[in-house]
Formats: structure tokens, C-alpha cells, sequence
């Protein structure tokens, strides 16, 4: 602690206002830097797949189909009206009918046309290829680099 030069005797004690003014007290200050640093709190790496999955798809598959059978008839008709096309069941038939010389004009049945419907079931299993994404997430301790060389 510095002293301030006082006049007195070497050894003499000092007076008490001698020693509040004798005495000076340094003052400490603090002061406060602010600042920004970067922080490496690790990352993330992320890793995703595509798997490839190979399934058979087997369902019952309506099919239709017809059967055509031509039938030879060889009648006269007793008028000149064509006989309109009729269902039976399940089987459609058209009349076929062409004019023939006679002492008169006559229609005369031909032919006729059947035409039966069949339905079936069928199955026909088919491979489809089905693809899937997987997603694999792993976090990185500070100061690891994720690997570049994973797609």
C-alpha cells in the first residue's frame, strides 16, 4: 500500500485522521467480453436402402369365350318375314335367310348361327417385383465426419 509523505518523527505513531489519509486503497475493475464461438454438438447420418421383393399374385381371372356352331336348316318360310334374331339360355341365335325361285317368292331358312356363351374362371399367377424404402438414422458424436463414401 502506497503512503503519502506525512511529516513526522521515524518510530512515531501515527494520530488516527494520520492514518485515514495516509492510507490509499487500489479499486480492482472487472470487466466482460462477449463473444460467439461455434460448438460441435455431433450430427446426424442418414442411410437409406431400396430393397427389392419379388411376390406371386395369383386371383381367379373371369374369362369369357364363344362358341360359334353354323347349323344347316333348308326350309321354306310360310311369309316373307325374316325370323328375328331369339335368345335360349344362354345361347344367341340369328336366322340366316336367302330368297329362293319358286313358283313364288319364298323365303327359305338357310342356316342358323348359334352362338353359345361360356364363362370360366381361370387363374394365371403373375410375379410382380415390389420395391421398399428403409431409412437407417445414426447420430454422430462432436468432432466425427459423416462418411461420404455411404449413399
Amino acid at each position: 500500500m502506497p503512503m503519502r509523505d506525512i511529516d513526522r518523527q521515524e518510530g512515531s505513531p501515527l494520530t488516527m485522521t494520520e492514518a485515514l489519509t495516509v492510507a490509499v486503497v487500489p479499486v480492482i475493475e472487472e470487466s466482460l467480453e462477449v463473444g460467439k464461438r461455434t460448438v460441435d454438438q455431433g450430427g446426424y447420418r442418414i442411410v437409406k436402402t431400396v430393397s427389392v421383393r419379388e411376390e406371386w399374385v395369383d386371383e381367379p381371372l373371369l374369362s369369357q369365350t364363344s362358341h360359334v356352331e353354323r347349323r344347316p336348316i333348308g326350309r321354306l318360310l310360310p311369309t316373307l318375314d325374316a325370323p328375328v334374331s331369339r335368345q335360349e339360355g344362354d345361347t344367341l341365335i340369328i336366322s340366316i335367310v336367302e330368297e329362293v325361285l319358286v313358283t313364288e317368292t319364298r323365303l327359305m331358312l338357310k342356316e342358323e348361327i348359334h352362338i353359345k356363351q361360356v364363362d370360366s374362371v381361370v387363374r394365371n399367377p403373375m410375379k410382380f417385383s415390389l420395391r421398399s424404402e428403409d431409412v437407417v438414422i445414426t447420430q454422430l458424436a462432436p468432432g466425427v465426419l459423416p462418411d461420404s463414401s455411404i449413399s
